[in-house]
Order: C-alpha cells, then sequence, then structure tokens
C-alpha cells in the first residue's frame, strides 16, 4: 500500500508553496515538522508535483530511517 508512495523534505518557510491537491496531506494543520519546526515532509504517490522543484525524492523505507533517527531532528509520532 505505502510501497509506491514518495516523500520529500521541505524547509518551513516553503509550505505556502505546497499545492495540498497533488499530496496526501490536506492542509498545513496535518503536516508533521521535526523538532524545532524548520522541516517538514509532504508525501504523494505517482508523478512528482510541480511545485518540488528541487528536493531529494525519499522512498518510505528512507524516510522512515530519517525520522526515525532523533539525530537527525526528528521522532516518530506512530
Amino acid at each position: 500500500m505505502f510501497e509506491n508512495r514518495k516523500y520529500a523534505i521541505l524547509d518551513s518557510s516553503e509550505v505556502d508553496n505546497i499545492d495540498f491537491s497533488k499530496v496526501i496531506e490536506t492542509s498545513k494543520d496535518t503536516l508533521r515538522y521535526n523538532l524545532d519546526g524548520t522541516k517538514t515532509f509532504v508525501k504523494w504517490e505517482g508523478e512528482t508535483p510541480a511545485f518540488l522543484v528541487s528536493p531529494t525524492i525519499y522512498t518510505r523505507v528512507q524516510i522512515l530511517e530519517i525520522l526515525n533517527n532523533i539525530e537527525n531532528g526528528w521522532y516518530n509520532e506512530e
């Protein structure tokens, strides 16, 4: 189910550029942020949305490694 999802980490300053019709998150209120609030991420399936100009694209395994490592400034809410 989640194998086809792609993920991108964004600076919090980029939140206003997110086209929520192109990602799984539905609004600013559904975004998850890192511990200091400077980064967030979005997920989608299919073609990469045009507003994601240059971020690194991650697989589910890669993003979970980042989010589950407190040294990266994230924590796991699951």
